[in-house]
Formats: C-alpha cells, structure tokens, sequence
C-alpha cells in the first residue's frame, strides 16, 4: 500500500510545463529549522531587495523578497523576547516596501508603514504569544507584495520551550502566478477571484525536495514547522506513510498519548496560518510530503522525507 501511494504521488510531477531552461539553476534551500538562541533581545537587519529568482527548473521571475531569499530569513525567539528590526529599502529599488510581523502587537499605521526606495525604518517589538508566525509586506496591495515573495517565518517558542527532538525543519507553503518569463509576477492573475497559480512550492522552489529529499533517522522523532503563506490557497499539509502524533496549530493542541490514543492524518492551514507538527518514520522508505489538495501537488508541492537508506526491503 505504501508503494502505491508513493507512485500515485509521484505521478503528478508531470503536469507542470516548466519550458525551455531560460533560467538559472534554482538555489537548494537547507529546510533545517535554525536552533533557538540564547539571547533575549535580536537586533536583525532585513533588506528589501527586487531580484531575478528561479523558482522551478527552467523558471525564473522579478521577485521581491527580504534579504534576497524567497522565503525570507526564518526566525526563532522564545516567548517574550524583544525584536529590533532596522529595515532598509535600499535606493535601487522601484517600490515602497514594509514589514508586517503577525507575532508582533503594534499600531500598523507606525511600525508597519511603507518606506520608500533609498529610506530605511527602525522597528521594535515583542513576543507576547508563541505559535508559528507570517511575517509580510504589507505595502498597498498587499497582495502583490506576498504573491511576489515578500514574507518568511518566525517561530516564537512556548513557555518553558519545545522538548529535543531528532529532526527539526521548516516548511513555508506559497504560490505563484507567473508573468512573462524573466519578469515581474502577473498581478491581475493572482487578483483573480478564481485564481488559479501557475505554481505550488515548498520553500521557494518546486520540487526541490523531491530532487534533494530531506533526510531523518528511522525510528527518529521528527518535528516540522508549516506555514500557509498564500497568498490566497488553503493548504492540507499531509506525509504520506506516516502520522503526526503532536500537532500544534494556531494555538491547539493534539498532544502524544492523549486518552482517546488520537492521531492526524492531515493539518488544514488558511493564508497566514502555521503549525507544528511531529511525527516518526517506522521503517527506512521513501515518505512524500504533500498538500493533500492534490491538484496543487502536480504544480509544485511535493518533496520527499528520505528515512535511512530509503529502501523499505532492505
């Protein structure tokens, strides 16, 4: 059964006509979770940058992004930390640009407003609750600034922190709605009340965990951090082969070894929503990491757990 679903899976790569290889080879990007500092206050320096950026084999588009990542720099604090930003938007760019934490309790007429193209702006504040955190920009509209790259995590610890585990990683699900190839990403399509992207992508870049699979210890717990960005498709984040025995979404918690013996198969995210969830491989294979919405798989969203060797016969 398990082989069946990994090739159903699987067969949905080919949907997507990526077109001639105009564009450069796509940047791998590491999906381990940072580690959680030591220090109570963070004094971060984010860059708005416009920058050309391959997001699928042969694809490549006029992002906008914070520090020239897509998504930007992940972040990890404890509950009650003090954040210091020092934004910048730098003179070469072409657009106003801004930061909105969703963790963070500020007047967003203040620490949220647009800053043009050679100003910069000085942030603070603090983390009053834990969960996984969007942070975007929230320039008018908004929608353009997300549907081109403009958002990223922050993890907020709870209190008393999250226990060790094997394997920690990160994964931020997002769209896009290409443009002409090499340019700027079509706004009117992602405006589209039935809007249809063009690509589903795990961290940045489709398919890149299916050409690089993550790799966990079997037997191993594993602990990942999800984030919906949008800007306008729900996830249902789902590992096929396994199940996730802590989930911990906006809030609520299913807990391991809960009286009812309760586990999930799937974790349905809204944009802008995140969760944690842990799960164990039983035996060494090949896991496929999906949005269960499986229209979306063949578009982008499919990457692979690789647990021990991979060969399940071994």
């Amino acid at each position: 059964m398990k082989s069946r679903a990994f090739f159903i899976a699987i067969a949905f790569v080919s949907t997507v006509d990526a077109g001639p290889a105009t564009a450069a080879p796509y940047v791998l990007r590491d999906p381990r979770a940072p580690t959680l500092p030591e220090s109570r206050v963070h004094n971060w320096e984010g860059f708005a940058t416009e920058e050309s950026i391959t997001i699928a084999p042969g694809v490549s588009q006029q992002l906008w992004t914070f520090n020239g990542t897509v998504p930007g720099p992940v972040a990890r604090v404890h509950l009650g930390d003090t954040i210091r930003l020092h934004l910048i938007n730098p003179s070469t760019n072409k657009h106003p640009h801004s930061v909105d934490f969703h963790a963070s309790q500020v007047a967003p007429n203040d620490a949220m407003a647009s800053i043009n193209p050679g100003e910069d702006k000085y942030i603070e504040w603090h983390t009053d609750y834990a969960g996984v955190w969007m942070y975007h920009c929230g320039t008018n509209p908004a929608l353009h600034h997300i549907a081109s790259g403009m958002y990223g995590m922050v993890i907020v610890e709870p209190r008393g922190g999250l226990e060790p585990v094997d394997h920690e990683f990160f994964i931020v699900q997002s769209e896009f709605y290409t443009g002409k190839p090499g340019g700027n990403i079509d706004f009117n399509h992602a405006g589209m009340a039935s809007a249809s992207p063009d690509f589903v992508v795990f961290n940045g870049v489709a398919f890149q965990y299916k050409d690089h699979p993550i790799q966990v210890d079997t037997g191993k717990k594993v602990r990942i951090f999800v984030l919906n960005v949008g800007p306008n498709q729900d996830s249902t984040f789902h590992i096929v082969g396994t199940i996730f025995d802590r989930v911990i979404k906006e809030g609520v918690e299913l807990s391991p070894g809960n009286a009812g013996g309760y586990g999930s198969q799937a974790v349905d995210l809204a944009p802008a929503q995140g969760a944690i969830v842990e799960f164990t491989t039983k035996e060494d294979g090949l896991y496929p990491i999906v949005t269960h919405a499986f229209n979306y798989v063949g578009l982008g969203a499919l990457g692979l757990i690789k647990s021990g060797d991979g060969d399940p016969n071994n």
